[in-house]
Parts: structure tokens; C-alpha cells; sequence
């Protein structure tokens, strides 16, 4: 089961949807690891997909790296600060802070759908 979720999160990471969400509801809920232990399997997941995805997307010539490098060195602080934060936040109320984190994602994915679908309409 885990490996079949490694696999699902990876193609989800590689199509630049997030896998790591995919990963931590996996492990949390169809092999019961505690929410922290699934984020921190999250961040490991995360550097060697990233560091694939950056090679590749390097050779395509489509990354802008100078707006790249800024989101990166913010993202990498913010990552230090949030890791921080997790650790003295209670597993259900964490539980709680990335259910409402994947309904806001949702909301928004439906909204941009629905956005989109309206001007297709109208054309």
C-alpha cells in the first residue's frame, strides 16, 4: 500500500499538482500514521521529486529562475518556520488546520473551473 501510494503522489508531484497532500492523506488514513510522522515523510518525499522535476523542467528551458530563486528562498525560511510551528501544535488541531487547507485548495480548483467553463461558454 505504501508503495502504491509513493507511486500515485509521485505522478501527482510530476503534473505539478501537489503530492505531497495526496501522500500525507494517504498515510494518515489508509496506513493510520500520525499526521506529523506523515508530514515529515511529506518533506522527505519532497526533495527528490523536486530536484527531478527541477532537472527536467531546467533542460525544457521553462523555468524563470528569477522568479524561481526568491520563491525558493522564501518558501525554504517559511518551510524552517512552519516546521517549527507544527511541532508545538496538537495532532488534532493539526489535523484539523490541513483539512481546512485541502477545502480551501478545493473551493478554489471548483471556483477556477467553473470560471473557466463560463468563458468557454461564452464563446
Amino acid at each position: 500500500m505504501v508503495i502504491i501510494i509513493g507511486i500515485i503522489s509521485g505522478i501527482v508531484t510530476s503534473l505539478g499538482l501537489g503530492g505531497g497532500a495526496i501522500l500525507i492523506i494517504g498515510l494518515t488514513l489508509l496506513i493510520g500514521i500520525e499526521q506529523r510522522i506523515a508530514q515529515s515523510a511529506n518533506l522527505i518525499f519532497f526533495i527528490p521529486t523536486a530536484i527531478t522535476s527541477i532537472i527536467l523542467n531546467s533542460k525544457r528551458k521553462i523555468i524563470k529562475w528569477k522568479t524561481a530563486i526568491p520563491v525558493i528562498i522564501a518558501s525554504a525560511v517559511s518551510a524552517g518556520i512552519g516546521a517549527g510551528i507544527a511541532t508545538q501544535i496538537e495532532t488534532t488541531t493539526l489535523k484539523k488546520m490541513f483539512g481546512i487547507f485541502l477545502g480551501i485548495i478545493a473551493i478554489y480548483e471548483i471556483y477556477t473551473l467553473l470560471k473557466s467553463n463560463n468563458r468557454a461558454n461564452k464563446k
